[in-house]
């Protein structure tokens, strides 16, 4: 276990960094055959904007999920991306399925299968998408459908939900009562989904911490 834990460290920093550099590539690409250059002023103020909020996120995404998803499905997944609604999904179904836990040889062997069929399955579906795309446009873009394409990621994580809330449903009360109040508060705060994910984990733990001294749990 010891030298696959290393050949998959090895090779997960290799294939990230090899990831990274094409997606830079690209509008590299871009500028290089149009002949058109950004001023170094404006991408360091537009920079100054986004970069320390994806900055946060990235670190935030990796503490959280590396211990669930292990080291395998973690580079795998920050590779091949959609991490938080299909890949943490997958993974933790298929240790739930499996009937082992996140962490564990077992779960790290599971988590990496999970995250690879479904980086596989997502290809084969986007690729057959694009290929049926001109024939569903005008079914897609109907104002009938458009609240259910709104709604995929909560009905996805609420399916989720119910399996692990209602092992222990107690231990929900408290994230998801912060979660509410604090959204219908702030309504501007639903784009920053991926930052409070952490947040709600703490308050879990807390919460957690809190009832098993009292014996509640």
């Amino acid at each position: 276990m010891r030298d696959y834990m290393k050949d998959t460290d090895r090779y997960g920093k290799i294939w990230i960094w090899t990831a990274a550099v094409l997606i830079l590539m690209v509008p590299v690409a871009i500028c290089v055959y149009y002949d058109a250059w950004p001023e170094m002023t404006a991408v360091f103020k537009g920079l100054l904007g986004v970069a320390p909020i994806y900055w946060t996120v990235g670190l935030i995404e990796v503490i959280t999920y590396t211990p669930m998803l292990g080291v395998g499905g973690t580079y795998l997944a920050f590779v091949t991306g959609n991490l938080t609604s299909l890949k943490a999904p997958s993974a933790l179904s298929a240790m739930e399925n499996a009937e082992v836990k996140p962490g564990s040889e077992e779960g790290e062997v599971v988590s990496t299968i999970a995250i690879a069929t479904s980086s596989i399955v997502t290809t084969l579906v986007l690729a057959a998408g694009v290929g049926v795309l001109w024939l569903v446009t005008p079914l897609l873009d109907s104002p009938v459908l458009k609240p259910a394409f709104d709604n995929i990621l909560p009905a996805l994580f609420g399916g989720l939900g119910v399996v692990y809330i209602s092992k222990n449903w107690k231990l929900s009360v408290a994230p998801i009562v912060f979660m509410v109040v604090l959204f219908l508060a702030v309504p501007s705060l639903a784009g920053s989904v991926g930052v409070l994910v952490p947040v709600g984990v703490l308050i879990a733990l807390g919460a957690a911490r809190i009832m098993y001294k009292k014996g509640w749990v």
